[in-house]
């Protein structure tokens, strides 16, 4: 895929949502002026030109991709928008654990790997992303879309300190696209949440009882997403949090735990399992009963 001046439609647009510049699908002086700017800070050839070499390193998959997408066993379409070599570890590593995480952020999963692919932090990344809603109420188009962002058997490094650096290689993690915590109808960002998004817990959990909501379609394909990665790693997604909310209830099961912090019981966990600091997940009711079937 190339893309230049005079080029039009989705690809563009792509692009300048990537450039945060006006998107209007069509390739312009304004784009070829934030092209030029980012190859020159990229050290890439300044030509204005989007072509396999920059599209790498932006991290913007190409159509030219032999294969874009895949269904699992159990039905669920995954698509792959892979991060560039460098931005995530490549290997055939086992794997014993499974982390969901939200990412604190917008509802789109192509622009979540894409912003990964930008900010200087070297390979902090999940292997899949659930896209969402908008926390506006006004945009369902990736609401349970699940997007690949690298290879079976790499790996990012997505949970932080821990008592077991062996936990990021041998870990698969999902990042489902959610904005977290509200304080006063707002996220930490200060967006204002529709009413639509918003879900009330009923008891709050690390100091908020409103969040921005789980959809059903996250729900659902998250089930399906966790089923298959146990199914294809051999993962007891059955140990660790639903162990531990079916014995302790839904707070209790989402909170710290040293078995998951040290590592010493693998199976299914959240980021707030291995982290004080952190807010994702949540003990949504719908995502509780559905970690209790799986």
């Amino acid at each position: 895929m190339i893309l230049k001046v005079g080029s039009r439609g989705a690809e563009v647009k792509d692009l300048q949502e990537f450039l945060e510049i006006d998107a209007d699908g069509v390739f312009g002086p304004g784009t070829e002026k934030a092209v030029k700017e980012y190859q020159a800070k990229n050290n890439l050839i300044v030509d204005g030109i989007v072509g396999p070499q920059t599209l790498d390193i932006m991290g913007i998959a190409s159509t030219d991709n032999t294969e874009k997408s895949y269904i699992t066993e159990n039905d669920l379409l995954i698509n792959k928008h892979y991060l560039p070599l460098g931005e995530y570890k490549e290997g055939a590593w086992n794997k014993e654990y499974l982390f969901l995480h939200h990412t604190a952020g917008w509802h789109n999963p192509f622009r979540t790997i894409d912003h990964w692919a930008r900010d200087n932090r070297g390979a902090v990344a999940t292997e899949f992303v659930l896209g969402g809603q908008s926390i506006k109420g006004n945009d369902n188009q990736y609401d349970g879309e699940v997007v690949q962002a690298f290879p079976e058997g790499g790996y990012g490094w997505h949970l932080g300190k821990n008592g077991s650096q062996h936990m990021h290689v041998h870990s698969v993690g999902i990042e489902v696209n959610n904005f977290g915590y509200l304080k006063n109808g707002r996220t930490y960002a200060g967006q204002l949440a529709d009413d639509s998004q918003v879900v009330e817990l009923s008891e709050p959990f690390r100091g908020f009882s409103k969040w921005h909501r789980y959809s059903n379609k996250q729900i659902e394909n998250l089930r399906k997403l966790i089923l298959h990665i146990a199914n294809r790693d051999n993962i007891d997604v059955r140990q660790g949090l639903p162990a531990v909310i079916k014995k302790h209830g839904a707070n209790k099961g989402f909170d710290f735990n040293e078995d998951a912090y040290y590592g010493k019981i693998k199976g299914l966990w959240t980021h707030t399992n291995t982290r004080k600091d952190k807010f994702d997940m949540f003990p949504q009711q719908e995502l509780v009963d559905m970690l209790l079937n799986l």
